[in-house]
């Protein structure tokens, strides 16, 4: 009883699968069935069963464990899936669960919430779940974010630096952009482009990328309260995750390997194919960003090089959008393709068990997709415009191609451009419009191919039984598609956000139609999925968490690295002789000699301007050519590289220190319910105690109550007695 009662406290599982001993025969049986079996063997004739290869049979072994997994993976099954409760079109419908739910979709979110974890399980209810409080702690992000967008809006006529850029009576000379083709320009050109950066890079961006580290802590800890509330509610905190058993490709991989008897080194061999496969994918796409840049390059020659001053005039905004453009085309094309590669290597990997193969199927994609995804990001933030040398001495890749120069106010703007396009491309095409256009394409598709018009189409669905219209629903593939396209989304609101405040309401639109959209996808696009039980997001939120972390460390180079935000503050502290910005554009000017130019790459036309240039300037801290140490790297360089590490350090421990503060004070669970998970403890304990209590004093009751039997006498009393 004492045992029974510790293992009930400690929620010890009972084995419940019922064993069966296989008992052997003896050999004296074995020999007798062996002599019978060759006696009567000449009697049976062989006759070879003439069967064609690619008949399958129902000869697969079955079990309830595995339900229709190993039959489906061994190609008996096409398919298998529990019907809908009826149709949700038509006036004479009866009234069912999806019906219902299909008018559920119109309600508040708490009903919609409801329906989904009851007719779809608690799997899907925690993603629903999941994506209303990712949403909902979008709004508070998006405000601020609109708020420090409306401060550069405001500010952008007060911005001591775009006020002397656009100020003609500097009559600065810049540089050529490129060699031959392009000829000296005046800084006033870049008067539109300082003043639209100003919007993005500004005092604010700073404080609002401390705000997003820590709302993506709050947000974090919102969703353990949520899905701690959550269990609570379904009746998920005592569950555990059931049995993992094999998977049916694995135990038939295990099966012919041990035919084969192949050795343990295949196994690493598959290993070591996956980790190169990857790689190359990886290369792969590093060879296409640096194909779009090799395109940026060629094309802002060849518009240079035209005649007509239109095209001249809005070469860097034409290079930017189609270069915008062409990576988000390439991204979406590329998404499709990892998706198949990281299926494929996971297949080649044969894990054991179904929940390692998603978890390994889910780690791959998310690899390939988020570096298909950030790496044009990436190198506008961090490389474009690091590597370009000086005038006079500029790098070059693959001949005369002259690696691309950053804007005087920087990058930021052009990674704004990119941050806009492929968020808004990814979410309005890759993911609301194929969502609801690939299904009516599909229908349309079925629709032509049997030749049958509208009404006859509907007259032909009414013959059909539940199961055959189910067949024609498209197959539920899981809620690793939906949760990968919010993760990577969620990486664009927190990566880049000092660069494009806007993301948290570009991202809260799209979810507040998202919603919508998944939730009549399953209802009526989708084949009904198998309702699974599940006590939270799995890895998901281990790469949520990732995020937040890397967010904290890409945002701190990003404000260094990428704005102008340290050479500003260090001018104005440092340098400025009255305290102010005034001069600060001047400061970050240096001086280039046109005499120093290499061979044939001075301007075809150097009198473009009206007069002969004998100095240009070029943004650089570099000594100017009439010093001893001619365009050698200057003191302010190294002052100011020293401030942006000194401030990368300071920020990330800083916000990452404040971010465990957040996480330590909010506790993960909600104090109701620890109090009322708490008391139902004790109520069991108590039940127990007066359950064992009540036994101990029956069985007292039924000791005293039985009478006492007499003592017998030894046998030689009894035989004394007798004589």
């Amino acid at each position: 009883n004492v045992l029974c009662r510790e293992a009930e406290f400690m929620k010890l599982k009972m084995p419940t699968k019922k064993k069966y001993d296989v008992s052997t025969g003896s050999n004296v049986v074995e020999k007798i069935n062996l002599f019978i079996h060759k006696v009567t063997a000449p009697l049976y004739p062989k006759v070879e069963e003439n069967r064609v290869q690619t008949e399958k049979h129902l000869s697969y072994p079955f079990s309830r464990e595995k339900q229709h997994l190993s039959l489906l993976a061994n190609g008996v099954y096409t398919s298998a899936y529990p019907l809908h409760d009826g149709n949700i079109e038509g006036v004479n419908v009866e009234p069912n669960d999806r019906k219902v739910g299909s008018h559920e979709l119109h309600h508040t979110y708490t009903e919609c919430l409801i329906y989904c974890r009851k007719y779809f399980g608690e799997k899907v209810g925690l993603y629903f779940a999941w994506l209303g409080v990712y949403t909902q702690m979008l709004i508070p992000a998006a405000i601020v974010g609109v708020i420090v967008f409306l401060y550069g809006c405001a500010t952008v006529d007060d911005n001591i630096p775009s006020m002397e850029i656009c100020d003609e009576r500097n009559n600065i000379t810049m540089c050529p952009l490129c060699d031959r083709a392009c000829s000296y320009w005046k800084l006033t050109e870049a008067c539109g482009t300082a003043r639209a950066s100003h919007l993005f890079d500004n005092t604010a961006t700073v404080f609002f990328s401390i705000f997003m580290a820590l709302w993506a802590t709050m947000f974090m800890e919102h969703w353990k309260r949520r899905q701690m509330r959550l269990n609570y509610i379904w009746d998920l905190t005592g569950f555990e995750d059931e049995e993992n058993h094999p998977r049916a490709e694995y135990e038939f991989h295990v099966m012919q390997k041990n035919l084969k008897k192949e050795a343990a080194s295949k196994v690493r061999s598959s290993q070591n194919q996956t980790l190169l496969t990857m790689m190359s994918s990886i290369f792969v796409t590093f060879s296409i960003v640096f194909g779009v840049v090799l395109y940026r390059i060629s094309i802002k020659t060849a518009l240079h090089m035209s005649s007509t001053s239109t095209f001249r005039s809005n070469v860097r905004a034409t290079v930017k959008t189609t270069a915008a453009v062409i990576n988000l085309i390439i991204i979406i094309i590329m998404d499709e393709i990892y998706g198949v590669v990281a299926r494929w290597l996971t297949v080649m990997e044969v894990p054991k068990t179904d929940k390692s193969f998603e978890e390994r199927l889910i780690f791959k994609a998310f690899i390939l997709k988020f570096a298909n995804a950030f790496t044009p990001i990436v190198y506008l933030a961090f490389f474009r415009g690091r590597l370009i040398g000086r005038p006079g001495n500029y790098f070059y890749v693959i001949g005369s191609y002259r690696m691309e120069e950053c804007a005087h106010a920087g990058c930021l703007m052009e990674l704004c451009i990119q941050l806009c396009i492929t968020m808004l491309g990814k979410q309005l095409i890759q993911n609301n419009l194929f969502e609801i256009g690939i299904p009516k394409l599909k229908k349309l598709i079925r629709r032509r191919k049997s030749k049958r018009d509208s009404k006859q189409e509907e007259e032909f669905h009414r013959t059909l039984a539940s199961h055959e219209k189910d067949h024609f629903l498209n197959p539920y593939v899981g809620l690793n598609p939906e949760y990968m396209e919010m993760i990577i989304q969620f990486g664009m609101v927190t990566l880049f956000v000092a660069s494009f405040p806007l993301a948290p309401l570009f991202a809260l639109l799209n979810n507040v139609i998202e919603i919508r959209l998944d939730a009549k996808k399953f209802v009526t696009e989708f084949r009904r999925p198998i309702g699974a039980r599940a006590k939270d997001i799995g890895i998901w939120y281990n790469l949520l968490r990732g995020l937040s972390k890397v967010a904290v460390i890409v945002n701190a180079f990003v404000i260094s690295f990428t704005s102008d935000f340290i050479p500003r503050l260090v001018y104005q502290y440092v340098y400025s002789p009255d305290g102010t910005l005034h001069g600060f554009v001047n400061h970050t000017l240096s001086y280039f000699n046109v005499t120093d130019f290499q061979p044939n790459t001075d301007p075809l036309d150097p009198l473009h301007l009206g007069y002969r240039v004998d100095i240009c300037r070029f943004k650089d801290y570099r000594d100017p050519p009439w010093s001893d140490t001619p365009y050698e790297l200057s003191r302010e360089f190294w002052n100011i590289l020293a401030a942006r590490l000194a401030f990368v350090i300071v920020f990330q421990n800083v916000v990452m220190l404040m971010s465990d503060f957040v996480d330590w004070l909010i506790p993960d669970i909600p104090k109701d319910i620890s109090v009322q998970i708490h008391k139902e403890k004790n109520l069991i304990v108590e039940l127990f105690m007066k359950e064992e209590q009540g036994r101990r004093l029956l069985h007292k009751r039924q000791s005293n109550q039985s009478p006492q039997q007499p003592r017998s006498r030894p046998p030689s009393q009894i035989q004394t007695n007798n004589r």
